[in-house]
């Protein structure tokens, strides 16, 4: 008898008829041929036998299958029970139909006899008619989904291939010599602005709020000389560290300008360790040197504690005493970075695609979006391509410090450049792209990184979340089976939501003139932890002019909007008065930073606080009988304000309060009173004083009035 080992059905190709002979001996089939077990008889098993069932061994389950598809089948006839799908392509050999197929290959090669019973397949035979391939696939219960062949599919790309990156090192013989990039670093208020403005002839302090410089400057300069440099001009204050990083980072020699008569501040020592951690040299410019009673000396000493050991002091740093308000001594500084960059031997590459560095980015009402850039490697022209981080740009035009249009940027040059389809984050490097096709896949693969890498965040942060809220839903059940359902429902909840709904909270828009301002001010609202006080909403931040959307968020969420060195649209002023919403607008952050706290100030309840009206220094202890009942009453000697019965009194005992109460009575000599001014002696008997009162002792005279809170917020400046 033929085995029942094909795991298909065969209902085109075996009948009743052909099933009872194959049985019964009057026809010889091969060995593996006919079906692999009855669980696949579902199309033929109608035609079999009770007889035959019965020689083979099924489970109970199996055979109700049977039944529950055989009575779906009278039911319903059109019902045809679901088929794996099987992936063929064109000219598949024999063993890949059976690895695709995922069957032995002698249930392939007995199906394929079937079909074409005049051939002899093999291992390696290729099915070059897909008619055959395709009908096999039927044989085998299985349906037909025609793919490309594995070896033809593309291999993925690869990470380097998808990202722009920059180019390897060039060819020293593409080298030319280049300008150097300089960083103009230091205190606040040590003149960094001056000096800039006396080495280009131009007036930039005048132009800065508060003389603070408020975001990086980028400039080229032709000296008298005929020199050329680019200077980058830092903010010094606390607030603008991390721009004042970006500047480091991206220039080649740092002058580290430090007061002659304040010496070495908190900032000078910020960026003489930026300079180090980005190994770039430093030249000191000591300035104000014009000042009566300046010590030079003493600078040295102190820039020698930082670890700059000047020339004068045995060391290899160049220091030139200047004054950057009278022009003393530019000749001297210029020489010097000219030497310490003919020593670095700069050099650069010309050719081949732009890299470079966003220094500043802006949104200008009339140009859109606008970047700053340091170039470099290549040429920068009209019409290139550029992705910065998430964003990219077709070059539309390019224009130096002062606004002039330029038509190419090769290296060390600094440009601002607009046609940027989103605003670049400072710091980030620019790569140019061959074409936008290029650019749009550059931002698809950042954007799927950005995303993949947020999920993973998100997931950390939802996991612990839900860690915290099933402690506290914890505690909130054990608290209602505690109270009872009704009484958690009337107090536990309904009280919580009043608790939260009238908190204190100051929400705020901060809008800025570009990246870098914003980014100061983002980074100072992050040392604010009063939260248990008051909260401290940032609703939304931006760079360029309020729109519309700030506008309806204010509104929203009752938010201030901030407005550091922006201006407010004309055709808004109407919509702002309307709806009567706050706009502030600053120009030195620190201001901003003092309005927001009278903002916080405003929001704290008002708390109730001792106001002392005088004290007075206990002498002694006496003890008075009074209605047979010893008293005890404190001597003492008013040294400060008044005395006044009428109001409350606590004894301070090494700092710490032992008693607070009123007065029964206050004598002087022999006679009731209720005032002692200064300097005079009284007795003071105290309501149920039931210790002993020591001679030091601090009695003090004092009032509970009502008083504003003041946030306790140190931002760091």
């Amino acid at each position: 008898m033929a085995a029942l080992l094909i795991k298909t059905c065969l209902r085109q190709s075996i009948t009743k008829k052909l099933l009872t002979e194959t049985f019964t001996g009057k026809i010889k089939l091969r060995p593996r041929v006919v079906l692999a077990d009855l669980t696949c008889l579902q199309c033929c098993c109608y035609h079999t036998t009770p007889a035959l069932l019965a020689k083979k061994k099924i489970s109970p389950a199996e055979k109700r299958r049977m039944e529950q598809e055989k009575l779906l089948a009278k039911l319903n006839p059109k019902i045809k029970p679901d088929r794996p799908s099987v992936e063929v392509w064109k000219n598949m050999t024999v063993k890949e139909l059976a690895t695709s197929a995922g069957r032995p290959l002698d249930d392939i090669l007995d199906a394929l006899h079937i079909t074409n019973k005049n051939f002899p397949f093999k291992r390696d035979t290729i099915l070059e008619d897909p008619s055959i391939i395709h009908e096999t696939v039927k044989k085998l219960g299985a349906k037909v989904r025609v793919v490309t062949r594995p070896s033809d599919k593309k291999e993925e790309a690869k990470e380097e291939d998808l990202d722009a990156v920059k180019r390897p090192p060039p060819d020293p013989s593409v080298l030319i010599k280049r300008r150097p990039v300089i960083t103009i670093m230091g205190h606040v208020d040590h003149g960094k602005t001056t000096l800039l403005d006396a080495l280009r002839h131009s007036s930039v302090v005048d132009s800065e709020f508060g003389g603070i410089t408020q975001h990086i400057g980028a400039f080229n300069v032709t000296l008298s000389s005929g020199e050329k440099m680019t200077f980058l001009d830092t903010p010094g204050h606390a607030a603008f560290s991390a721009m004042r990083a970006r500047g480091a980072n991206a220039t080649d020699i740092v002058i580290l300008v430090v007061a002659a008569d304040d010496g070495v501040m908190e900032q000078t020592i910020q960026s003489i360790n930026m300079a180090k951690d980005a190994k770039v040299p430093i030249i000191v410019a000591v300035n104000k040197c014009d000042k009566p009673n300046v010590d030079i000396s003493r600078t040295h000493a102190m820039l020698a504690e930082e670890g700059i050991v000047v020339e004068e002091l045995g060391g290899d740093v160049q220091s030139i005493n200047i004054s950057a308000l009278k022009r003393t001594n530019l000749d001297q500084l210029i020489d010097a970075v000219a030497a310490q960059a003919e020593i670095m031997a700069l050099k650069g590459d010309p050719t081949g695609l732009v890299e470079g560095v966003i220094i500043e980015a802006t949104n200008d009402l009339h140009r859109g979006k606008l970047a700053t850039a340091l170039i470099q490697r290549g040429t920068l022209r009209k019409g290139d391509i550029l992705v910065s981080g998430l964003a990219h740009a077709k070059v539309r035009a390019m224009f130096d410090h002062s606004g002039t249009v330029v038509t190419e940027a090769g290296i060390s040059d600094a440009v601002q450049i607009i046609g940027w389809r989103e605003l670049p984050i400072a710091g980030e490097e620019i790569l140019e792209v061959e074409n936008e096709k290029r650019a749009n896949q550059v931002m698809k693969f950042r954007n799927a990184k950005l995303n993949e890498q947020k999920s993973i965040e998100h997931k950390v942060a939802a996991e612990e979340k839900h860690k915290i809220h099933r402690v506290e839903y914890e505690k909130l059940q054990a608290q209602k089976r505690a109270l009872g359902v009704r009484r958690w429902r009337k107090k536990g909840n309904r009280e919580k939501e009043m608790v939260e709904d009238t908190f204190p909270r100051v929400s705020i828009i901060v809008k800025g003139d570009v990246v870098g301002s914003v980014e100061a001010i983002l980074d100072v609202l992050d040392t604010y932890t009063e939260e248990d006080k008051c909260k401290l909403a940032l609703v939304h931040y931006g760079v360029g002019a309020i729109s519309e959307s700030d506008l309806d968020l204010a509104k929203a969420f009752n938010a201030i909007i901030y407005c550091f060195n922006t201006k407010v649209p004309k055709s808004l002023n109407m919509a702002i008065e309307k709806e009567n919403i706050s706009i502030r607008h600053h120009n030195v952050i620190y201001r901003l930073i003092d309005d927001l706290k009278l903002e916080i100030n405003k929001k704290l309840p008002i708390i109730q606080a001792d106001e002392t009206i005088g004290e007075a220094e206990v002498l002694k202890e006496f003890e008075i009988n009074e209605k047979r009942k010893k008293i005890k009453v404190a001597g003492c000697r008013c040294i400060k304000g008044q005395l006044k019965k009428s109001e409350l009194f606590k004894i301070i005992r090494d700092g710490e309060v032992i008693f607070r109460g009123k007065a029964d009575s206050i004598r002087h000599l022999k006679n009731e009173i209720d005032t002692v001014k200064t300097n005079m002696e009284c007795g003071v008997k105290l309501a149920k004083v039931d210790f002993e009162i020591k001679p030091g002792d601090k009695l003090v005279c004092y009032e509970v009035v009502d008083k504003n809170q003041e946030t306790d917020w140190d931002p760091g400046f």
